[in-house]
């Protein structure tokens, strides 16, 4: 009910917020799903997309969507669902208006359906056959609570990978948000289709929803990124601090043996890469593009530490020193600077979006 009033500016600001967050914690590239469009918020991703170039980095931006109210049995409030055809039609126009291809894309477009308790079973179907037919990817909340575990067997009469098998989404095509609640069996079918996931620990703690069983997805052939997932069920956008709780979070479920920094690393690097159909970024290697992510391990929290990579992820490293995407300097001494050379005026952004802000929760 709060996001309905969602407008332009606000958006604007959110999303400048978010992605510069992410860019200071070393994040070359980032996806967003963003499925609320009321009345007046039509060109929500065109907005995502302005701030992503102003800013200099990549991102997969998904065209979400609702489409199932509660009036016909969904959760969300009906002002905020969209006709099928009309989502249909805006997914179509945005991957021609913007989605690049090839090697050192930067701004690419994803269809992204909420979740099976937020848009029909025809608009889950339609947009894997309109995906496969533009070559895009395809992206859903999936098994994030019991709940909606619960909510598939009652509406479908199938648990949440049956029920993604049922609507063509199970294919290396495809990642998944969150993924806390699959059985055995169902990881071993999303890792022979190729399928991927995005490990968000942070909000899996913060609203309870449980640990996702990672090193076994990772095991059983699913690509695993980390996800900061949105303000709603976490309170910064911040990647290495992901990372640090992804290996703490992991370890409570299968030790500090099967799960090591130099793994949840790849999670955010490599694993992530894979998730969003990437084979030129997620590692520092010839012929790859050149994103790099540069932190200090000078100050006081990393005294006494001896190897980079677990001082890195063990010590609380917040705020990468230099970032770089695409050979360009996009972060210097701890602060964004934006595709045109200036360092982002954070002090203007911050009171700007605490304004709009203050808007949106008084109504």
């Amino acid at each position: 009910p709060v996001w309905a009033r969602l407008m332009p500016k606000a958006l604007e600001l959110a999303t400048t917020v978010a992605m510069a967050e992410l860019l200071e914690s070393g994040c070359t590239t980032a996806a967003d799903h963003h499925y609320l469009f009321p009345t007046g918020m039509d060109d929500a991703i065109d907005i995502q997309v302005e701030v992503t170039r102003k800013l200099g980095m990549r991102a997969m931006l998904t065209r979400g969507s609702m489409s199932l109210g509660e009036k016909d049995g969904g959760l969300p409030p009906q002002q905020t669902v969209q006709d099928a055809d009309v989502i249909l039609a805006d997914s179509r126009r945005l991957v021609e208006a913007y989605h690049e291809r090839g090697e050192g894309a930067q701004v690419q477009i994803g269809f992204a359906p909420c979740s099976p308790f937020s848009v029909t079973t025809e608009l889950m179907r339609d947009s894997a056959i309109l995906a496969e037919e533009l070559d895009v990817r395809l992206h859903t909340h999936l098994a994030e609570t019991l709940d909606e575990e619960e909510f598939c067997r009652e509406r479908f009469g199938l648990r949440t990978v049956d029920y993604l098998e049922s609507v063509g989404w199970l294919s290396d095509r495809s990642w998944l948000a969150h993924g806390v609640h699959f059985d055995t069996d169902e990881i071993t079918r999303l890792g022979e289709a190729g399928a991927s996931v995005a490990h968000c620990p942070t909000s899996n703690m913060r609203l309870a929803s449980g640990i996702a069983r990672a090193v076994e997805l990772e095991d059983a052939g699913v690509n695993v990124g980390l996800g900061v997932d949105g303000s709603a069920s976490n309170d910064a956008s911040n990647l290495i601090r992901e990372v640090r709780q992804a290996l703490y979070i992991q370890r409570l479920r299968y030790g500090s043996e099967d799960v090591t920094c130099a793994r949840v690393l790849d999670w955010a690097t490599s694993g992530s890469a894979g998730a969003l159909g990437r084979e030129d970024i997620g590692s520092i290697e010839v012929g790859k593009q050149a994103d790099l992510a540069m932190f200090r391990l000078d100050g006081l929290a990393f005294s006494g530490s001896h190897d980079p990579i677990p001082a890195l992820v063990l010590c609380g490293a917040e705020k990468a020193d230099k970032v770089m995407v695409a050979g360009q300097w996009r972060v210097l001494d701890g602060n964004a600077i934006g595709s045109s050379g200036e360092q982002l005026d954070k002090e203007a952004l911050i009171a700007a979006h605490q304004e709009e802000a203050r808007k949106l929760v008084a109504g």
